[in-house]
């Protein structure tokens, strides 16, 4: 079986604009391989301290992730949205991430959400399930 893949669009970016979202990439990278237990651990362990990201400033993070990873703007999803939400954190906020399912085509899928919505994602958000997620700090989780 076969699965359709299209990168995302991804930008320029100047190379003295590349350092930070590259670790973070390189962190998600590393982190994408814990379980989901102590990746939800981390995870909150790291947002504490943040203010809730914009759609804007969620969307920029994912835009210069994409940027600086051909991986990440393929169908690295957990790895995208664990950089995103590690981009947006050294900026000083924090997106809801999420985990969980997209219902049309379904498939296991990873995302951020600001705003109530998801960034960047191709699909409306009814066609998105919540397994785990984890808010800005002082936000009750959805699932």
């Amino acid at each position: 079986m076969s699965i359709p893949v299209a990168l995302d669009r991804r930008g320029h970016l100047p190379f003295h604009r590349r350092c930070v979202p590259f670790l973070a990439v390189c962190a998600a990278r590393i982190l994408a391989r814990l379980s989901p237990i102590r990746l939800r651990n981390l995870l909150e362990l790291v947002r504490r301290g943040a203010t809730p990201a914009s759609t804007a400033q969620a969307l920029l993070s994912r835009d210069e992730v994409t940027a600086v990873s051909l991986r990440c703007a393929g169908q690295a999803c957990l790895q995208r949205s664990i950089a995103v939400a590690l981009l947006c954190r050294a900026r000083g906020c924090w997106p809801t991430w999420c985990t969980g399912v997209r219902t049309s085509p379904f498939a296991a899928h990873a995302w951020v959400e600001a705003d109530g919505q998801p960034v960047g994602e191709t699909y409306p958000p009814d066609h998105y399930r919540t397994l785990i997620s984890i808010p800005p700090a002082g936000e009750n989780p959805r699932a």
